[in-house]
């Protein structure tokens, strides 16, 4: 009996610990995860600069950029949806730019509703943002057609002959209704943080009544 009662405390004291720590190493996880998404957002938000020469997907990644030229084709359409409007588009296009590179351009966004209008003709002045977005996996179709199901930069920039540079349009001069830029924001980047740090407290807190309630039980001999 007094030797079941210190094993007890002292397993239930290295649980806690486990638990505890893990909550606290999320809360720190949250901290990292707010400076990073406010650092994105800045970043987002920063003054748009001439697009570089050789962009790289790490250093420039969410880059604001400025660009003017020609739509060179109608490009594709990735399917998407926004709350409240539901189910569209992303018209993905090769856009020539005035010295002569062609990039990709993310237009914007066209509901399903509407028709798919054709690529504007004449000079647009667009500015955006950078990205390569990470969005396939092994279970993504393969595009049907002009239809994709998922942004993937270096193979839009191989189906359409393109570098694989996409600029996501904040805005575009003149603006071609119903297509509805789409600006880079931190929305899609998950932090979840907070909820794992107060799941592993939560359970440390389960974990320490039930540790309670375990040496009762052994000091009563039930």
């Amino acid at each position: 009996m007094r030797r079941s009662v210190p094993l007890t405390l002292a397993m239930g004291a290295a649980g806690l610990a486990v638990l505890l720590s893990l909550g606290i190493w999320q809360v720190q996880r949250l901290a990292w995860k707010r400076d990073l998404l406010a650092g994105i957002e800045a970043r987002i938000a920063a003054a748009p600069l001439p697009l570089p020469g050789a962009p790289d997907p790490e250093e420039d990644s969410y880059l604001p950029v400025t660009v003017t030229g020609t739509l060179a084709g109608p490009g594709v359409r990735v399917l998407a949806s926004r709350k409240v409007v539901g189910a569209g588009h992303r018209l993905v296009a090769p856009f020539e730019t005035d010295d002569g590179r062609r990039i990709l351009l993310d237009r914007g966004f066209v509901s399903v509703r509407d028709s798919v209008p054709p690529p504007p003709e004449g000079a647009l002045a667009v500015t955006g943002n950078l990205m390569w977005p990470d969005e396939t996996d092994s279970f993504t179709p393969a595009p049907d057609g002009d239809l994709w199901f998922a942004r993937d930069v270096a193979a839009l920039a191989a189906a359409l002959e393109t570098e694989p540079v996409l600029v996501v349009a904040r805005s575009v001069t003149p603006p071609s209704p119903p297509v509805e830029p789409l600006p880079v924001d931190t929305a899609a980047i998950p932090n979840d943080h907070l909820g794992y740090a107060i799941t592993w407290f939560s359970l440390a807190l389960v974990w320490a009544g039930m540790t309670a309630a375990l040496v009762r039980r052994i000091r009563r001999g039930t």
